[in-house]
């Protein structure tokens, strides 16, 4: 079956190699780390658990938490810092965003890699040099030959924050009768919410392993004063005017530059955040005039004056423009996509829109749109609604309360999936001592 999977990988991929030759170049992943792609990398120490007994009850053993994404690395950052309170964390990524986002907010001794691409070879000298003890999967990364060879070694694999969208159940539908053995393989799943759950039990999770453990990114929102010092000198550099508002818009694809540009108030400053870095130069001609924060360099002090648009076309600094923002609107909801995470705003006091697509955040989505702390808008609609928005500030002070409400109700569930991955790592660190340990730990 392993050697069927490469195969099959080769296959589709040499069938596929014009379309994705294509996107690597145009979104500039070619330059990603391959070598490390293919498994190679510096060694980790071996872990505690190696060399502890059953009867010690410091054995920590390791813990591999692999993130996606950049969202999903947001949302493991608590998990993570509580975990290694405990246990030795190795935290991976997939994409170069998320991988470097992990290198960002690693807490000190969690050592951050890069995920392998599931062929046998790359999956095999990555876990050779991780040694996991256990794997935890935020959200869900089901790569066949992963975990195969997991389950060769006898290493447990979970998934935190589970969740299957609409459209990966749909595709994971059509190759259910090669993905259920895999799935059946999972020792626990904790679903964001009960219709994911039912979903993993479609899949093949057995009913008893899969429950609803809510979702971490209520645990990752922060709540920071929107006056921060950080967020003032973005505002100095860029030449944003502290005394008119400011509309930010994160996270944009393609065409949502242009609308805003277009519903934007006159008199009102906007900022748009592409989601991909591909996308800078086609969003700076969708906002003519517009300052670019690369012209304005970190650390600079001479903003330009007289433009109304500004393009953050750096990674890292999302969150400095959200704080200077009178109302946030995130993007990739008002075109063909699925929306992005508005948790963000939304936690630092943003009064924030989303347009009609969000159906990869719908949970979090609704949850706040039924208590009145997010606003869901068509483009038509949207001009309107910035309008009275921005001119009526107790409008946008009860949808922050109502936000906040619903955040602090919320949160929880990175707390209950520390717990229950502490208590199986146990377990197979027990599982896995010298027969003679374990005698010797039933006799104490």
């Amino acid at each position: 079956m392993r050697a069927f999977t490469d195969a099959a990988y080769f296959v589709a991929a040499l069938l596929t190699s014009p379309l994705w030759l294509w996107w690597l170049f145009r979104t500039g992943q070619q330059r990603t780390d391959w070598r490390a792609r293919f498994g190679f990398g510096v060694d980790l120490p071996t872990t505690q658990s190696a060399t502890q007994t059953a009867t010690q009850t410091t054995t920590r053993g390791r813990i591999l938490v692999h993130a996606v994404s950049m969202g999903e690395v947001n949302a493991a950052r608590l998990l993570v810092e509580q975990l290694c309170q405990h246990c030795e964390v190795v935290l991976s990524a997939t994409t170069d965003t998320g991988y470097a986002r992990a290198l960002a907010v690693a807490p000190a001794g969690v050592s951050v890699v890069r995920y392998p691409l599931d062929i046998n070879m790359a999956v095999d000298r990555f876990l050779n040099r991780v040694r996991p003890d256990l794997v935890a999967l935020v959200e869900l990364e089901a790569w066949p030959n992963f975990i195969r060879a997991c389950g060769a070694r006898a290493i447990p694999i979970a998934v935190v924050n589970g969740r299957i969208s609409d459209r990966g159940f749909r595709r994971y539908k059509l190759a259910r009768w090669f993905l259920k053995p895999l799935f059946a393989r999972f020792r626990f799943v904790s679903a964001q919410t009960q219709i994911y759950a039912d979903r993993f039990v479609a899949m093949g999770v057995p009913t008893q392993q899969v429950h609803v453990g809510g979702t971490m990114k209520w645990d990752a929102a922060q709540t920071v004063n929107s006056s921060s010092d950080l967020a003032n000198d973005l505002a100095r550099e860029l030449g944003i005017d502290p005394s008119r508002p400011l509309v930010v818009a994160g996270s944009t694809a393609d065409g949502e530059e242009a609308l805003l540009h277009k519903c934007v108030p006159t008199g009102v400053q906007l900022l748009c955040a592409p989601r991909k870095p591909a996308r800078f130069n086609a969003a700076a001609l969708d906002m003519p005039g517009c300052v670019r924060r690369t012209n304005r360099p970190i650390g600079s002090s001479d903003g330009q004056r007289g433009s109304d648009r500004f393009l953050l076309d750096t990674m890292g600094e999302l969150k400095k423009a959200y704080a200077l923002a009178t109302v946030v609107v995130v993007g990739r909801s008002f075109g063909d996509l699925h929306g992005s995470d508005m948790m963000e705003p939304v936690a630092l006091g943003k009064a924030t829109i989303i347009g009609p697509r969000y159906g990869d955040f719908a949970d979090t989505a609704e949850k706040l749109i039924d208590a009145g702390g997010l606003l869901c808008v068509t483009r038509e609609a949207l001009p309107r609604v910035l309008q009275e928005l921005i001119a009526d500030a107790a409008a946008r002070e009860r949808m922050i309360d109502a936000a906040l409400g619903v955040i602090r109700r919320e949160q929880g569930a990175t707390t209950r999936n520390e717990m229950l991955l502490r208590e199986l790592l146990q377990e197979t660190i027990h599982a896995h001592a010298p027969v003679q340990s374990r005698s010797q730990a039933g006799r104490a």
